[in-house]
Parts: structure tokens; C-alpha cells; sequence
């Protein structure tokens, strides 16, 4: 019988504060996440420093209540696993901080896991066949990244974005056009309201690396668009922009994916982070692969934006693989997904 390793694990890269139990890799035993929204909202948009005190308010509350839930003490836990990069770096020292302290005492083995890896093994919860090797596309605020997961605990970036992330067109856009905080969310709302050909955006591309994405001309360009119409006194068509936005840059992620799974040849295929919550982006997905008898993997939207689970999913197998840190562990706000801690 699999021996039982159980695992608390703590996420505060951004602006949720969250712990979770993990029974080996895919067994959520208890997911607990504190949002800041509504502290940030007024802002229209994280405030690092208001993050990091937040996350210092709660975190204990939170740790404990999933520990309550997964009806464990600290004795019968195997590690703590704690997301330590990428992020902002005021957040993430509040988690590894108390990650840190919190195994010195109990005894517990400390496992740093990094963020984007994190959200590529919310997959294994939701799916318990997936295995690598699989191709995943990681789409967030932050990041866009086209990874080769060779196995749990090697991967491989075969394609980035050089600039802007897919999520920060979204909400810089959605931020134009007046919609709150978090931008993408109500973007991808609004748009299915609105015509998705009322308006060509552009598509930049990265000479040489036809893998690579690039967003920042995107972003330009319907900033610039928005702000003309203002400055002339017409009516901004938020939906129709919304819609067309939203089809550009699913279209520029959805074809180089593809790509990149028809070079490489890899049939299962995956989804990950903030923006795979993106219906536009999660129904052409499927569609493309149906069409080209792939397999897609994509987590449910309770798993596709921060949280513990997902950290505790990684954290088992960087656990197994011996990954282990001491208390001189550092949080890093930038970090490659294929580096080690």
C-alpha cells in the first residue's frame, strides 16, 4: 500500500492568502484561500505593500482553519510546502516566513515550490491520469509560457512572452474601458455581449521564435484606440472592444500552442494558470483538440487562479524528488520555471 504523505501547504505570492492539506500530490484533504479583492479594489489593482500586510494579518487564521478542516495537527503532517518564486517579494517573504517558522518548530521538512509550477499540477488534482510527458500552456497576469513537462519535476520552456503577459492585455484593457478590478474576469464577461470582429488588434510576432509571444504593441494599440474615441467625444463600444480583444489574444495563444504541440508531437496537451479561466480560451482549446484527436487537461476555475491546493500537489513530488530546503530559504520575485531553489 502507497505509503500516506501529507502535506501543508501555504500560497501568498500575490494577493491571496492560502493554505491547503494535500495527501500525496492529489488528494485535497482541505483548501482554504482569504481573498484581498475587495481591499484592492478601490485601487483598481494590487498595492504590493497593502498585499504583504494583509497576508501578515491572516495567515495564521488560514493555516488554521486548514489544518481544522483536514481534522490534522502538525504531528501527523510529512512537510510544509511554500510557494517561494516568482511574486511579489513583500507577499512571498510573509508565507516563507511563516512556512520557515512554523518547521522549525513542528520539525517538518521545508519543500519550496515555484508559482507557475504550482498551477501546472493544479491539472494533477483535477485529473488524476494525467502524467508527463504533456505539453501546458501557462497563461496569467505575470506570465505566458509554453512549458515541455517532461516529468514532475523537469520541465522545459519552449516558448514566452518577450514583453506584456496575455493576462496584463487583458486587464489593461478592461481597465480602459472602465471595468473594476479584477479586469479579466469582467472582460471575459462583457465581451460575450459585444462583436468580436468589430475591431482587427494587432498580433505582433518574435522574429526567429515562433513560439515566443509578445503583447505589449496589443496593449498599445487598444489603449491608443480607447483613448482616440474619447479625445473626439464618441461613444466607446466597451463590449465590442472586450469581444475583439479577447478573440485576438486567444488567437495568438491558441496558434502558437498548437504549433508548438504539432513540432514538438505531443497529443496530451494542458491548460494552466489565471487566464485558463477564459471561456473563449478554454472552448477553442477544446475544439482544436477534438478536431486533432488530442487530449486536453484543464482545472476546473476554482483551481485556475492562487491557491494552496495546487502548491501542495506540486510540493509532493518536489518532496519526493528530495527537494528539500533549510531556514536559510529565501523568497525570489523572479525565478525561472526550470531553476531550483
Amino acid at each position: 500500500m502507497e505509503k500516506k504523505i501529507r502535506l501543508l501547504a501555504i500560497e501568498s505570492s500575490c494577493d491571496d492568502t492560502a493554505a491547503a492539506v494535500v495527501e500525496n500530490g492529489r488528494t485535497v484533504l482541505s483548501s482554504v484561500v482569504s481573498s484581498q479583492i475587495e481591499r484592492h479594489v478601490i485601487f483598481g489593482g494590487v498595492v504590493p505593500e497593502v498585499a504583504s500586510r494583509l497576508h501578515a494579518e491572516s495567515i495564521s487564521h488560514v493555516v488554521a482553519q486548514a489544518l481544522e478542516q483536514a481534522q490534522l495537527s502538525c504531528s501527523e503532517l510529512d512537510g510544509i510546502a511554500v510557494t517561494a518564486a516568482p511574486g511579489l517579494i513583500g507577499s512571498l517573504l510573509v508565507g516563507v516566513g511563516f512556512a520557515k517558522g512554523l518547521s522549525r518548530s513542528a520539525g517538518l521538512p521545508l519543500v519550496p515550490v515555484h508559482h507557475l509550477r504550482s498551477h501546472i499540477a493544479a491539472n494533477y488534482i483535477a485529473h488524476p491520469d494525467l502524467e508527463p510527458p504533456f505539453l501546458c500552456l501557462v497563461v496569467s497576469g505575470g506570465h505566458s509560457h509554453i512549458v515541455e513537462v517532461l516529468d514532475y519535476t523537469t520541465l522545459r520552456v519552449v516558448g514566452r512572452t518577450r514583453d506584456d503577459a496575455a493576462g496584463e492585455a487583458f486587464d489593461k484593457t478592461a481597465r480602459s474601458i472602465g471595468l473594476p478590478y479584477p479586469g479579466g474576469v469582467y472582460l471575459d464577461k462583457l465581451a460575450n455581449d459585444g462583436d468580436p470582429k468589430a475591431y482587427t488588434f494587432s498580433k505582433p510576432q518574435v522574429s526567429g521564435c515562433p513560439y515566443d509571444f509578445s503583447f505589449s504593441g496589443l496593449k498599445t494599440n487598444v489603449i491608443n484606440t480607447v483613448h482616440n474615441m474619447e479625445q473626439k467625444g464618441e461613444p466607446v463600444p466597451a463590449a465590442d472592444i472586450a469581444a475583439s480583444v479577447r478573440r485576438c489574444v486567444v488567437d495568438i495563444l491558441t496558434r502558437k500552442f498548437m504549433l508548438a504541440a504539432d513540432d514538438l508531437g505531443y497529443r496530451r496537451l494542458a491548460l494552466a494558470g489565471g487566464v485558463s479561466a477564459n471561456s473563449e480560451l478554454r472552448s477553442r482549446m477544446a475544439a482544436l483538440c477534438k478536431k486533432s484527436g488530442r487530449e486536453l487537461f484543464v482545472p476546473p476555475l476554482s483551481l485556475c487562479g492562487d491557491n494552496a491546493a495546487m502548491v501542495g500537489a506540486q510540493g509532493y513530488y518536489e518532496f519526493s524528488a528530495g527537494r528539500i530546503a533549510g531556514l536559510d530559504l529565501n523568497a525570489s520575485a523572479a525565478m525561472e520555471i526550470d531553476a531550483e531553489f
